[in-house]
């Protein structure tokens, strides 16, 4: 019985009725998706089932990914990634520590030594390497591969450590930041509304009620009611949100600043981006390669009144800031300062909101390079920092 499964979801707020869920139990009996042979099914096949019948709006799938995940806490969802790399190479048995002295004995290549000899690599090496500090591998002072130290390398699989990679080959996915959270608190609201502004627009509508008083006044007594239009927060916000990777880290924090800002903002639009903007953005994570929308296209779709709103760590590698094809997902043809300057161009009112704290910006080149490139208008994303920003933006 998968009722508890049912509770589960419900109490995530998902609304999930429960002829939903027989629904569900009627297309399991009855093998409508799953493995065309009579194996057992995956808990990957019952998820695409579950979340096929159970939900029926996009904007509901991040709530159920957390729900189910819950409920299946420990269980391990089947994926069939193709990989050039063999996986055997990349299998870390131990996680190795390195004192500082064999650190800073590593020997840092510039960005087109590295890549050159990745391509090398590839050529040559046709078993698994563990330890090393030349093949791709794990555990090792190696450019190439994870779970060790290098200062400057390609992180192949495995997660980030240290931060100091500067391209990942890895297929990545990310969530959409839900816009649905509930506020921690009513202050994060407050400090945004300092960027509203109201003008009277429409048909006349509302009472102007010290008007009808000064009216009929005027008019010997007589009642003179006077209506105007009523106001509407004419502010416009274009919010471009990093996501992924060292973001994963402010998940919670900018769920609340996106939640807050839906709420306030009647003309909000807003797109993702990875780590730095190039040639294109995107408004669905799980779709993110196949409905792309060009920078280009976001120029000159909105207009300069549009107040640019950055929300990212700033935290990457400075080659993807300077270099031709820094990206750590593909080889963009124009580097990221590039894009940065022509945005901050196009809307003269900006700002970037970064979620790290203060304290570890002087120490992060990237923050410092993005810091230059915005003309020093970058916030932290607190209440005081917002309310900086906001007040920037309102003037």
């Amino acid at each position: 019985m998968l009722i508890d499964f049912f509770y589960t979801l419900r109490a995530a707020t998902l609304p999930v009725s429960v002829k939903e869920y027989l629904v569900l139990l009627e297309a399991l009996q009855a093998g409508v998706a799953g493995p065309a042979s009579d194996a057992a099914w995956s808990i990957d096949d019952f998820y695409h089932l579950s979340r096929t019948v159970l939900v029926k709006d996009e904007k509901h799938f991040d709530r159920f990914d957390r729900a189910f995940g819950a409920y299946f806490h420990g269980v391990e969802l089947l994926a069939d990634f193709t990989k050039e790399i063999p996986a055997d190479w990349l299998r870390r048995l131990v996680e190795r520590e390195f004192t500082p002295e064999q650190k800073a004995a590593i020997e840092k290549m510039g960005w087109d030594e590295l890549m050159e000899t990745l391509k090398k690599r590839l050529e040559e090496q046709k078993e698994r390497h563990e330890g090393g500090s030349k093949w791709i591998g794990t555990n090792g002072t190696s450019p190439f591969g994870h779970g060790g130290a290098n200062p400057q390398g390609v992180r192949i699989g495995g997660a980030g450590r240290t931060r100091s990679a500067v391209k990942v080959w890895e297929q990545r996915a990310y969530r959409d930041y839900d816009d649905t959270q509930e506020l921690g608190t009513r202050n994060l609201k407050m400090a945004l509304r300092r960027l509203r502004r109201f003008a009277r627009g429409g048909l006349a509508e509302e009472l102007d009620l010290p008007g009808t008083i000064r009216g009929t006044a005027a008019n010997a007594g007589w009642l003179d009611i006077r209506m105007v239009p009523e106001r509407h927060n004419n502010a416009r916000v274009l919010l471009l949100m990093d996501v992924g990777g060292t973001m994963d880290e402010h998940i919670h924090r900018v769920e609340e600043l996106f939640s807050a800002a839906k709420n306030e903002f009647k003309h909000l639009e807003f797109y993702y981006f990875h780590n730095c903007v190039y040639d294109f953005l995107w408004k669905n994570n799980r779709r993110r390669f196949s409905e792309k929308s060009a920078t280009w296209d976001v120029l000159h779709r909105y207009n300069r009144d549009y107040k640019l709103i950055f929300v990212g760590d700033a935290t990457m590698s400075p080659y993807e800031i300077v270099q031709r094809g820094g990206s750590v997902e593909y080889n963009n043809d124009e580097p990221g300062a590039a894009w940065l300057q022509r945005l901050t161009h196009a809307f003269p009112k900006h700002a970037w909101i970064n979620p790290e704290p203060q304290g570890v910006w002087p120490y992060r080149q990237s923050i410092g390079l993005v810091r230059q490139l915005m003309s020093g208008r970058m916030y932290p994303l607190t209440l005081q920092g917002l309310e900086d920003a906001m007040r920037l933006l309102s003037k």
